[in-house]
């Protein structure tokens, strides 16, 4: 006997299981956060070497395209040679290993040529200490004695904080030492495993890199499957945009920080700098976080060259202010274009937000990802506007007063200088007016 189901009743069956299931999911979320909380982060660190495989193959992408677009198939191809699957292969393999060459070398040269100039500088930072205290120390009592009112107020800061802070450091720091040579062993043991699912990541990276075409097609396919045509042609649409902005703007901010942190060794060893190289890579890594990176890299940078010259450190700030001025108006707009769209207030909100939630990482990925929210909300927006007649540039929306029902623009009255003025006391005046005559009519009445 066949089994005949209504499909109507079956779409209402599961409608009614998936508000079930996500009201359950949504009350363990709210009132179980921290376990959830503990199985995502369980269940990313299980999957981290594939994340890595793919974020590498997918930075490492362009460069692959690049290498057959420009050198395999003019070499390949020679003299209108056809190409066949099989030295299609040889290419993308060949393609691929360059790369990781090329990469691999770059990134060797530059630890190569920057780790022993830092392990230098640090040494003599160790064993130059104690002087540079001494200079700092000698520095800030002229400074004090030639400024008697600020020493007052010195000598009564640290009048104020000084129990506390030695308070605080015997009954909480020094009591867990202990834990933090715990935290800093588990923090060696983290970098081994962040070092090894690093090794996986390239490897599955190279398998991404080879057949990148099939596993396009293959989600192709699965989203032609499950959507609509247009519906599905708009989501592989909007993929290639979010793709496009994160690719720009991460590419962008990498080569930008390069030319900074050059131009920075330049300036800063023309100007006879203490440690430049170590604070022209702390400024040039910094830099890749908009905004507030150039502050970030700077201070650092100042405080020690503050203990070697104070003088210098006046310089070196100035030299960064007129840096970030360059990258900010001529080489960043350069390199970067406007690949996000976003106006400096929502550049700075989505590094905060971000950053607050994931940390540096945020502050790198915040600015484009919030763009692309933004660029998705925006159309959504145009969407509904053109849906009601309405048009969507913002500038018709700048000096409006209302919409009336036939959906014309009413503009803003010009409101003259005279009715404006002291428009408070008036709306007081005609209060006090109401009452006035309010008590008169009761007099009437009374009488």
């Amino acid at each position: 006997m066949k089994i005949k189901f209504n499909k109507r009743y079956l779409h209402i069956g599961f409608t009614a299981f998936a508000v079930v299931a996500a009201s359950i999911c949504f009350y363990y979320l709210v009132f179980h956060g921290d376990r959830f909380s503990a199985q995502v982060n369980a269940f990313f660190k299980v999957i981290s070497p594939v994340m890595y495989g793919i974020i590498f193959a997918y930075l490492m992408t362009p460069m692959v395209n690049g290498i057959e677009r420009n050198c395999l198939i003019p070499l390949f191809g020679w003299k209108g040679k056809t190409i066949t699957n099989k030295q299609k292969k040889y290419m993308r393999m060949l393609s691929i290993l360059l790369t990781i060459l090329i990469v691999g070398c770059l990134i060797y040269g530059f630890f190569s040529i920057l780790i022993p100039n830092i392990v230098k500088s640090i040494k003599s930072i160790s064993y130059q200490f104690p002087y540079y205290v001494q200079n700092l120390s000698s520095w800030s009592t002229e400074f004090l004695a030639d400024n008697p009112d600020i020493e007052k107020m010195v000598i009564s800061f640290l009048d104020t904080y000084s129990e506390e802070f030695t308070n605080y450091l015997n009954n909480s720091i020094v009591p867990q030492m202990e834990t933090l040579l715990k935290h800093v062993s588990l923090s060696l043991i983290s970098v081994l495993k962040v070092l090894w699912n690093f090794i996986i990541g390239v490897v599955i990276s190279i398998y991404v890199l080879f057949s990148k075409e099939n596993f396009a097609g293959q989600a192709k396919k699965l989203i032609f499957a499950l959507l609509s045509t247009k519906t599905a042609n708009q989501f592989i649409k909007d993929v290639r945009f979010i793709s496009d902005t994160f690719i720009g703007f991460i590419g962008g901010k990498i080569i930008d920080s390069i030319i900074i942190g050059f131009i920075c060794f330049a300036g800063t060893s023309i100007l006879n700098m203490p440690y430049a190289l170590l604070v022209s890579v702390i400024v040039g890594v910094t830099n890749i976080i908009p905004f507030f990176g150039p502050y970030l890299g700077a201070i650092p940078s100042a405080i020690l060259i503050l203990m070697v010259n104070p003088l210098k450190s006046l310089y070196f700030i100035l030299f960064i202010l007129v840096l970030q001025q360059v990258d900010g108006n001529l080489i960043g707009p350069k390199i970067l274009g406007q690949s996000t769209g976003l106006s400096g207030f929502w550049v700075i909100f989505s590094i905060t937000v971000f950053g607050g939630f994931m940390g540096v990482f945020g502050m790198i990925i915040g600015v484009p990802l919030f763009a692309v929210f933004y660029a998705f909300l925006r159309r959504f927006a145009n969407h509904l506007l053109r849906k009601r007649g309405l048009p969507v540039e913002t500038k018709e929306y700048l000096n409006v007063e209302y919409i009336n029902e036939n959906a014309v623009f009413v503009p803003k009255e010009d409101i003259s200088r005279d009715s404006r003025k002291n428009a408070f006391f008036n709306l007081g005046k005609g209060t006090e007016d109401s009452k006035a005559k309010k008590s008169k009519n009761s007099k009437k009445e009374g009488e």
